[in-house]
């Protein structure tokens, strides 16, 4: 079921294999009909997640660039759309010979053909395959068809199953339940998938007996059923699992047995796992005042982006979620070591968002505002120090007086909302001497960007004559992408998303330097 861990245990699985030197990526199927995660509700699907190369994907695949440490693109997400899509087209052109195009052989083939392509394309060691959804659901079965067939074409030495189960504990009687994990194996049998391994979510270490009953009720290998209990990080999930012997089977089961834990990498990672933890006596308190906080999944990687930076000085970062519609005693920020405004769109909580950037400014608490949070920072300069009546974004208030942001010009005659924004990596040119070429210490760096509207050049003379600057630019000076306020302890905006591109061991450097502001008394 959603939610479980299926992304962090293919994180897991895959950081092992990278550990003992093989060449390794991750893909995510998506079996939902949404061609990319472009359009999806946060609130609902979690946030999504920007590739280098300008994909809109599921959020696991940032859980896969923040394990392996390596950027993956965005042909590594396959949703049912884009399949139908591939397989419609290729109707259309004749490609089929007269052939009635049907769910087998063709949609199946296409999802094989997608797998193998980026395997050899990619000359990797190993691939592992994130299926998404829910055993039985209708849209899931092309996908894991697909993969049975896999395993039939690749043999049982090219292909190995791990099935992410739930064993829940019931308080009112205490024992770790085993029949989810019965069924849902024995669902997954009746469709033609026998499970090489189970991985257990549980609140507690799985017990002996538990696992006993799983391995004879599922026809798998009691050592082959793995505890995936609580964690405090989840980076410490690989080491989880290597305790119980993964990488032994998988090898094995692969006939490698030669190349068992032949890493000398562990050290290393170990020593980044364990920055991420036991940090609690030193907490750093961030507000995060944001449109989609009734859901953590919305900004995961802000989240972790905050803690990788807090590990770096050894501290821990405790985010409190704000509503930025709902907000009224602004007060409450001063509560709090520093303030984080998330991207967004739309015109719902920006009210919220504007005064809160102007409390950040006028109480000198240090101030971080992503896409979205440096728009309305800017709007919020422009209402209160430079007094411009009516100040606002086109895209809240499309007949404002004083458009302080306003629609890329590229955007004008864009209708489809899907994949039409300014996405992907672009090269960001910094200024001399400001704090932003002291933190990036750089004048030039490549950011991932998701956005549609910009800021308006016309009033940035008058900005800059009141004490607020933009500090880079990107599109030979066309777009600005960095505002920051010299005068005050820490206050930043840009444009791009810096936190796509956080990983633990190597926080990006405008949440290191925002996180040290805060951590400075």
């Amino acid at each position: 079921m959603s939610g479980l861990g299926k992304g962090v245990t293919t994180s897991s699985i895959a950081k092992l294999l990278q550990l003992s030197d093989q060449k390794v990526s991750c893909i995510k199927i998506d079996p939902y009909l949404n061609y990319d995660a472009g359009t999806m509700n946060p609130v609902a699907h979690g946030e999504v997640f920007v590739t280098d190369d300008g994909g809109e994907c599921d959020m696991d695949i940032g859980n896969y660039e923040r394990f392996l440490n390596q950027d993956i693109p965005k042909s590594h997400n396959i949703t049912t759309a884009q399949v139908y899509s591939s397989v419609i087209n290729a109707e259309r052109k004749g490609e089929y010979l007269g052939a009635c195009v049907q769910i087998i052989p063709h949609i199946t083939d296409e999802i094989k053909n997608r797998i193998r392509k980026i395997a050899k394309d990619e000359e990797l060691d190993f691939l592992i395959v994130e299926c998404g959804g829910t055993v039985g659901d209708i849209e899931s079965l092309p996908f894991l068809e697909a993969l049975r067939q896999m395993k039939v074409e690749e043999g049982p030495q090219g292909v190995i199953f791990v099935h992410v189960t739930l064993a829940p504990s019931l308080d009112v009687v205490g024992e770790q339940k085993t029949k989810p994990t019965q069924h849902s194996a024995q669902e997954l049998r009746r469709i033609g998938i026998q499970p090489d391994f189970l991985a257990v979510r549980c609140s507690l270490p799985l017990q002996e007996k538990t696992k006993q009953k799983i391995a004879m009720f599922t026809n798998v290998t009691a050592s082959d059923v793995l505890s995936c209990h609580d964690a405090k990080s989840i980076f410490e999930v690989p080491q989880m699992l290597y305790d119980q012997g993964i990488m032994d089977s998988i090898f094995t089961k692969f006939n490698k047995v030669g190349m068992l834990n032949a890493s000398a990498n562990w050290d290393k990672w170990n020593e980044i796992s364990q920055k991420m933890v036991n940090h609690e006596d030193q907490k750093i308190k961030i507000a995060m005042v944001g449109k989609y906080v009734t859901l953590a999944d919305s900004y995961v990687s802000v989240n972790h982006a905050l803690k990788h930076a807090g590990a770096e000085i050894g501290k821990s970062v405790d985010i409190g979620l704000i509503d930025s519609e709902s907000i009224e005693d602004y007060s409450i920020l001063s509560n709090y070591d520093g303030i984080l405004v998330p991207g967004g769109f739309g015109t719902r909580g920006s009210e919220g968002i504007i005064n809160t950037a102007n409390y950040a400014r006028e109480n000198n608490i240090p101030y971080l505002g992503i896409c979205f949070g440096f728009q309305l920072a800017a709007i919020a300069f422009g209402r209160n120090v430079l007094k411009l009546e009516d100040s606002n974004s086109t895209e809240i208030k499309p007949d404002t007086q004083n458009p302080i942001v306003d629609l890329l010009p590229e955007q004008k005659d864009v209708s489809d909302m899907g994949g039409s924004l300014r996405l992907g990596a672009n090269d960001v040119q910094i200024k001399d001497g400001t704090n932003a070429q002291k933190i990036y210490n750089s004048n030039v760096i490549s950011k991932r960007h998701r956005h549609r509207y910009e800021i308006n050049k016309q009033y940035i003379p008058e900005f800059e004559k009141n004490g607020l600057i933009f500090s880079a630019n990107s599109d030979d000076g066309k777009r600005m992408e960095m505002l920051e306020i010299p005068s005050h302890k820490f206050y930043l905006g840009v444009q791009f998303h810096p936190e796509f591109n956080s990983r633990p061991g190597f926080p990006e450097k405008a949440f290191s330097a925002f996180i040290k502001a805060t951590s400075e008394k």
